[in-house]
């Protein structure tokens, strides 16, 4: 069967300033989610399910998921802050989302397949998803518990524009994921990947550190683990306005209780994105040289 890919589009796009999820930054308009769905069809994924906010699906669909039609099939989830568990409301005074792993629970519905979980507007490169799609299409039919993410290396996950926040991962001899430990600020100084430690300490690194951009491989059974599990979450923060269910907050408990194992996969891609509104005109040139190089046509779809 083949995999399916999960966009998480919904986000605000705070820093950035706008949606950038529909900013066009290819040659001919194209935004970084038509490069990863590109890359995805030539990887062998047979599906594409985005998650958006409802308020903007009639620009979404026009500007989007029209290009697709005869290319791959796609379909729509939405997020929405009052979808919650039986018996739990919006606290008065929230606004925020609640997180990656939330967005991934819109999907269960529709998802029935092993799939890939990545941000819209992360451009990953060719290699991850050939990585990825590798093994969930190799995956025996009807695998439980038996994940994976690509472990992006730290060095080729930068910005020059400024920190950034990166999962820093560790792995056991097996090469399955031990621990991702969120920082928040990571930056090259003096040359070496530094991050800042809880106090306010920068810490070196090596530049092959695998490092999570919300790129992961899951089977369907994580939905059940994540509804389960956002109902504690929900009954834990209930006084905390900003809390985020983030994905590695279910995989670590996953790993923690011996539930699920998480394959990290290497690649040699190298990750860019438009974090910072600084950022848009060299994601544009690294594009432009990536057509120029003959890696991608100059009109995708």
């Amino acid at each position: 069967m083949k995999p399916t890919l999960l966009l998480l589009a919904a986000g605000m796009g705070s820093r950035y300033g706008g949606l950038k999820q529909l900013d066009g930054l290819g040659p001919n308009g194209e935004t970084i989610m038509d490069y990863s769905i590109y890359d995805a069809i030539q990887a062998g994924f047979g599906k594409i399910v985005f998650v958006i906010r409802k308020d903007f699906e009639d620009q979404f669909r026009e500007k989007i998921l029209s290009k697709y039609e005869g290319h791959i099939p796609a379909e729509l989830c939405f997020q929405a802050l009052d979808d919650l568990p039986e018996g739990f409301s919006v606290p008065e005074g929230r606004e925020k989302p609640w997180g990656t792993n939330h967005a991934v629970l819109m999907g269960k519905d529709v998802i029935k397949e092993p799939f890939a979980v990545i941000n819209a507007d992360d451009f990953y490169g060719r290699d991850s998803f050939a990585v990825l799609g590798k093994y969930l299409s190799e995956l025996p039919e009807g695998s439980k518990n038996k994940y994976s993410m690509v472990g992006f290396r730290v060095g080729n996950t930068l910005s020059e524009s400024g920190s950034v926040a990166r999962g820093v991962c560790s792995a056991n001899e097996e090469g399955n994921l031990t621990t991702v430990v969120e920082r928040t600020e990571i930056m090259r100084i003096n040359g070496v990947v530094s991050y800042k430690d809880e106090n306010g300490e920068w810490v070196g690194i090596e530049d092959n550190t695998p490092v999570s951009m919300n790129m992961w491989g899951f089977t369907p059974d994580y939905f059940k683990y994540s509804e389960d599990y956002f109902t504690e979450f929900l009954d834990a923060n209930k006084d905390n306005l900003k809390a985020e269910y983030f994905i590695p907050l279910m995989v670590n408990k996953l790993i923690n209780e011996n539930t699920a194992t998480v394959k990290v996969l290497d690649t040699t891609s190298k990750w860019f994105g438009v974090t910072y509104a600084a950022d848009r005109q060299s994601v544009v040139d690294k594009i432009q040289a990536l057509v120029d190089a003959g890696e991608y046509p100059s009109k995708l779809f």
